[in-house]
């Protein structure tokens, strides 16, 4: 079985799959590097005897704002605990209080049910805990500094992967399964908490491969990014608001009360454009993010890697408002999948971001997607149970649609650096937060232009990082302008109104095909 990336669906997916296969995790950097290295908040799941899954489904149902999946709900509300206590008998360490798993609260939640470890490291010590299982498992083989070019099928079906190695060679991974667990495409824009490595390489392949790819349109951007001179976009967890936080404008004045009755704890999307609404009113670049009011002692125990690092930047978070953006974050879109995880594409898996479970909806609700990983990654290794063993190929034609086959002139007009720039500045102008048609046509037009790049000769990764870019730019902007509506972190500020009339309908996208609106069940 060969899985691909090492967050927290690649680290447990693979562990649950070593039980019966020899598995191989490939990663393109390191197991410690990924998208849920850097998630702070914690893991969404019912514990608490005053919490129920019908409230975890309630509230998950709303965030998503008419687009969620509710049988894949269900799963996740139903079976995220029994997850969570799998990562503890894997050996995560969540924080405790008085004996008893110490729960907090985060945005559009309406009961405490988020675990965390450290205070403000949950990610960080989910990952450390998965990875050293992962290397001391005998069956678990790891390839970092690899990279998966593209997807191999054979009449239909995925049975393997062409990939770079370190030396710049190839080779093809065949396998019985293949699951994509490559993260999210945060670095389509130009502000974004998400590491370097989140390149939308899993979308990518999967559409070059002919999978169905759902709901591109929706990206969903952080609120509460640390916004300072000189330092990274670094993420201020929902937690901070979730203990108590205020938001304030440069006036020093709170404004959420305008914009939802829930103030602070309103849904993300909510939240993040009426920060760009005061930053606009102000003629700002930030707002202040303020726990000032709260105990010193409770916000260093808490949020004790969010405090240094700000510390870090001269800002005391306990006597200083900490200046704070909206910065892409997560993309609810990808891969669609069944409730077994498994895409369009026989044989071919999506687990974690890079995946479109059906559970988010429009828009995520907060530490939900450490939850669908676990839950869902278990799923995705009970379905490759009952699959065959693959056929020999018996000299069949195995198709890819390996970028590096394709030959052209490599005349390229600037450094890859350049183009990757440009496009990560567009798409924060033009397919952001607030959005028209007009500046989507734009964009669209401006992707056209520069899709003549897919048909030259890539070998090198920051070549085939960059295609996957611009590939899932088109998928973005072509499904944002398709969508002629709002809802969740789509925003279409000429179609300001949620229209279920009209769209409470999913967005299909296929290689070569038009988009496809599949209807909610």
């Amino acid at each position: 079985m060969l899985v691909i990336g090492s967050g927290i669906a690649g680290l447990f997916t693979a562990i649950k799959a070593s039980e019966q296969h020899r598995v191989l995790m490939i990663t393109k950097k390191s197991l410690l590097e990924s998208n849920t290295r850097y998630a702070q908040g914690g893991i969404a799941a019912v514990i608490a005897e005053d919490d129920s899954p019908a409230y975890h489904l309630q509230d998950t149902l709303v965030a998503g704002a008419g687009l969620c999946r509710s049988e894949a709900v269900e799963v996740l509300v139903n079976e995220g605990p029994e997850g969570v206590r799998e990562l503890i008998r894997l050996g995560t360490l969540f924080d405790l209080e008085n004996g008893e798993l110490a729960l907090t609260q985060e945005g559009a939640h309406s009961h405490r049910r988020i675990l965390h470890a450290n205070g403000d490291a949950t990610g960080y010590e989910i990952v450390r805990a998965l990875a050293v299982e992962v290397h001391e498992h005998p069956v678990i083989d790891v390839w970092d500094e690899h990279f998966v070019i593209d997807l191999i099928t054979d009449q239909g079906e995925c049975i393997g992967a062409l990939v770079l190695k370190e030396d710049g060679s190839k080779v093809f991974v065949r396998a019985k399964a293949t699951v994509l667990c490559s993260g999210g495409a945060g670095q389509l824009y130009r502000y974004t908490t998400n590491p370097d490595v989140a390149t939308a390489d899993g979308v990518a392949m999967a559409y070059r491969a002919g999978a169905v790819v759902r709901d591109m349109e929706f990206i969903q951007f952080h609120p509460t990014s640390l916004c300072y001179p000189g330092a990274p976009r670094f993420l201020i967890s929902e937690a901070v608001r979730g203990e108590g936080a205020y938001l304030r404008n440069v006036k020093g004045e709170r404004f959420m009360e305008k914009y939802h009755p829930l103030l602070e704890l309103a849904p993300r999307d909510i939240v993040a454009r009426a920060i760009v609404s005061e930053i606009e009113l102000t003629n700002s670049t930030f707002v202040y993010l303020d726990i000032t009011h709260e105990s010193p002692e409770m916000v260093k125990h808490r949020f004790p890697t969010i405090y240094e690092t700000c510390m870090r930047y001269g800002l005391d978070m306990t006597t200083d408002w900490i200046p704070v953006a909206p910065a892409a974050h997560y993309m609810m879109g990808g891969v669609k999948t069944d409730l077994s995880g498994e895409s369009s594409i026989p044989r071919l898996f999506a687990c974690g971001e890079v995946s479109s479970t059906g559970v988010h909806g429009a828009n995520r609700l907060a530490s939900n997607s450490l939850s669908e990983a676990i839950v869902f990654g278990r799923r995705i290794v009970e379905r490759i149970e009952s699959l065959p063993s693959l056929a020999p190929s018996l000299g069949r034609d195995v198709k890819s649609r390996n970028m590096d086959n394709r030959s052209a002139e490599q005349q390229q007009s600037k450094p890859i650096s350049e183009k990757r720039l440009s496009l990560q500045k567009m798409m924060v102008r033009k397919v952001g937060l607030r959005r028209n048609g007009k500046n989507l046509q734009q964009a669209l037009d401006a992707l056209q232009q520069e899709l003549p790049f897919l048909d030259q000769s890539l070998n090198y990764r920051e070549e085939l990082e960059y295609a996957n870019l611009l590939t899932c730019a088109w998928l973005v902007t072509s499904g944002a302008l398709h969508r002629e509506e709002s809802r969740g972190a789509h925003y279409r500020e000429d179609y300001p109104a949620r229209d279920d009339a009209m769209w409470q309908k999913h967005s299909l996208q296929q290689r070569e095909q038009a988009i496809v609106e599949e209807w909610m069940s």
